[in-house]
């Protein structure tokens, strides 16, 4: 199956509480015909699936929709973030004002202060949180019961429901102590988890409503002499519109009149103005610091920079990371096996209570909630605790969250991370190759020398028409400096790495890669490019093409060395002209002589000896290197073919945001790491001290909800930790 015959969708699952839930409709995609991928990020409630061309979204929603949850074809934007958090603050609020009178007179209540309606008080208020607020924790548990699961809501609907049937048991003169009260603690305390959950989600979900943001609501389109100011999606491509000092540029496209100095800091992550003249091409949501220009779009709605670039962070948000299928595998098995612990131990302490009470006597005296209550009472307590304390939300959000706040990082520094495997591939990462020109160097080459006649340049001119290499464009730019007319040309055909071939005026030419490049020795101990221009196979003569190094090139390679990487070049270049370069730079590794396919077969060999290898490059000779490599980086400056290809995207010319990549990348999945570990570790410790009688339900509760709001607070540490 070919890209271009795939489809790619990003869209909202609604209803979603904890991994149980995303593994029930990742599973229901999985068995559509046609489907290859499937990815759904919880900490976004939002799905990234690739399908074949033939499948629409009303196939996948029907299908989503099929396992009681629902598909939203438009992604959660600023108000559908900001909804969700005032609706989780809502339900919060309804459930405290049951809560605190509730927990007032329980305190007064186990005091000694006994007041004899409290039973039936506590059945009551139980009624109003189960029926009221805690209607979505059943309507969760629902979903995944159709489905022959267990989720977070399973484990807490069935603990506050076992709580408020223990009140209705009670009022009835069976003799069994109510726990009802807990019954409203524990729902109060569980939605109070949703809504600071909800709530840190909207503060990690930040950057990409400031991209959001950044997109102007109306533009001033200039008709004839006339300026009109009109809404954003209805400018239409070849519009010419006015920009003036302090405005922000509504949309791409190229000066046609004027220059400004431009911030593009939304773009690069570096505070720079940037000076822009005629002919030049400018981004929508970048601010014009001061000048005037009149502007020709030249892509508008999904097409422009700031869409693309929104959609690619939504869809590495959307994804997750392979170290999270093993904590989905566990949590598969965790759910019900806890639910079968918490039923067996019940069991065990209603058969064997008159044993168990004498140890709960000694240790009454240390902890005060530990009191023998009676053989049903008691064993009802422990079914409570155990179903609580192990509630596996922290799992859910250990990926998640870190994923939604190390990609957020990552688009503030002007990088474009794809996917969630992009980012722990990038942390295994110790082996790099990196092309030369256009990511070393400027790829704004010149030429300062050239041997050939006008006829001789006109032939030069017609075959590098046909191109977008860095080095074809600094020979038109030549040519049209000296008014070269192009000829007539037929069969124009560019190999990667070579050069190109064509019958101009009737002649056999060819312009690229020299036959013996040691002729042209002293031009490339310069670190000058030879580009040869042949004619019915004779060398006419040859352009000498210098591209300066980046300023951040060599500061750049001695930070990743710094990570422990080995950096190699990998280059199409001559010997001699790749040392110049690598020696200025610091690089002790350098490839060169190389064609496209043997980019591939040097990164293959490093493959074989089992090392991870990322590969940066940004031409269209360096795509299948790109899509190779266990990591490909491109820059956003190069071709569309070398983005398409690439892992991770640099949305400037900042080599040094490489170093960036790794770094955000190795801090997020050392974050992933640190809260799958601590999830673990919460529920290893818990659940045998809950098991033991030790832990009270409503403890419990808050142990887990602290749990979860760890997991949250550690992954935006992420930031502050860069």
């Amino acid at each position: 199956m070919q890209e271009n015959e795939e489809k790619r969708f990003t869209f909202s699952v609604e209803g979603m509480t904890c991994s149980s839930c995303v593994r029930i409709v990742e599973r229901s995609l999985r068995k559509m015909d046609g489907v290859h991928f499937v990815s759904i990020n919880l900490g976004t409630e939002k799905a990234y699936v690739i399908t074949d061309k033939n499948i629409t979204f009303e196939d996948i929603k029907k299908q989503v929709d099929s396992t009681g949850y629902k598909a939203i074809e438009k992604t959660k934007g600023k108000e559908k973030v900001e909804e969700d958090f005032l609706y989780a603050r809502k339900r919060l609020f309804t459930s405290l004002v049951l809560f605190f009178p509730v927990t007032f007179l329980m305190i007064f209540h186990m005091a000694g202060y006994h007041m004899p309606w409290f039973e039936a008080f506590e059945a009551f208020a139980g009624a109003l949180a189960i029926f009221g607020p805690g209607r979505s924790i059943y309507r969760g548990a629902l979903i995944a019961a159709r489905h022959f699961h267990a989720n977070m809501d399973t484990l807490v609907g069935l603990a506050a429901f076992a709580a408020w049937v223990t009140a209705l048991l009670n009022i009835s003169s069976i003799p069994v102590t109510s726990f009802g009260s807990i019954s409203v603690m524990l729902i109060a305390l569980h939605l109070a988890g949703r809504y600071i959950e909800s709530r840190l989600r909207y503060r990690a979900s930040s950057e990409i409503r400031s991209l959001l943001e950044m997109r102007p609501s109306t533009a001033t389109i200039l008709i004839g002499e006339k300026e009109e100011e009109i809404p954003i999606e209805n400018v239409p491509v070849g519009a010419l519109l006015v920009v003036r000092s302090g405005e922000r540029i509504p949309l791409d496209g190229i000066i046609k009149q004027g220059s400004a100095y431009i911030d593009e800091s939304m773009i690069t992550g570096e505070p720079l103005r940037v000076h822009k003249r005629e002919s030049e091409e400018v981004t929508g949501g970048t601010v014009l610091e001061s000048g005037f220009i009149k502007l020709e779009v030249i892509r508008t709605g999904e097409d422009t920079f700031i869409s693309r670039m929104i959609r690619l962070v939504e869809d590495a948000q959307s994804s997750s990371v392979p170290i999270q299928s093993f904590a989905d595998k566990i949590t598969g098995i965790f759910v019900p096996a806890i639910f079968s612990l918490a039923f067996l131990s019940a069991l065990l302490w209603f058969f064997f209570y008159e044993n168990l009470s004498l140890y709960l006597l000694k240790v009454a005296h240390i902890i005060p909630w530990v009191i023998p209550q009676g053989q049903l009472s008691h064993a009802i307590f422990i079914f409570i605790a155990v179903l609580v304390i192990a509630c596996p939300c922290a799992m859910g959000l250990a990926t998640p969250m870190a994923l939604v706040a190390g990609t957020g990082l990552a688009a503030s520094k002007g990088l474009i991370i794809k996917n969630g495997e992009a980012m722990q591939k990038a942390h295994e990462i110790k082996n790099i190759f990196v092309d030369k020109t256009g990511t070393l160097t400027k790829g704004s080459p010149e030429v300062t020398f050239t041997n050939l006649s006008d006829r001789d340049l006109a032939f030069a001119l017609t075959l590098e028409k046909a191109s977008i290499h860095p080095f074809a464009l600094a020979i038109k730019k030549f040519c049209q400096e000296k008014n070269i007319k192009e000829l007539k040309a037929q069969s124009i055909k560019e190999i990667a790495g070579e050069g190109v071939y064509g019958i101009v005026d009737g002649h056999e030419v060819f312009i690229g890669r020299p036959e013996d490049p040691q002729i042209y020795n002293q031009s490339m101990k310069r670190g000058e490019t030879i580009i040869e221009l042949k004619i019915e196979n004779h060398i006419a003569g040859y352009f000498a093409i210098s591209d300066p190094i980046k300023e951040d090139a060599a500061a750049a390679i001695s930070m990743l060395q710094g990570l422990g990487i080995n950096v190699f070049m990998l280059t199409g270049d001559n010997t001699t002209t790749a040392m110049a370069v690598a020696n200025s730079l610091g690089i002790k590794n350098v490839i060169s002589n190389v064609r496209p396919e043997e980019k591939l077969m040097a990164i293959s060999e490093m493959q074989k000896k089992g090392m991870n290898v990322a590969m940066i490059g940004d031409g269209i000779n360096d795509a299948a290197a790109l899509k190779s490599a266990d990591l490909g980086i491109a820059l956003g400056s190069g071709t569309d073919l070398s983005i398409e290809s690439a892992d991770i995207i640099i949305t400037s010319n900042r080599l040094s945001a490489i170093y960036d990549a790794i770094k955000i990348s190795r801090l997020t999945y050392d974050k992933i790491k640190g809260n799958l570990f601590w999830a673990f570790i919460y529920n290893i410790i818990a659940i045998p001290i809950a098991l033991a009688g030790l832990l009270h339900p409503v403890i419990a509760e808050i142990c887990m909800l602290f749990s979860s709001i760890n997991v949250v607070l550690n992954s935006l540490k992420i930031k502050k930790g860069y």
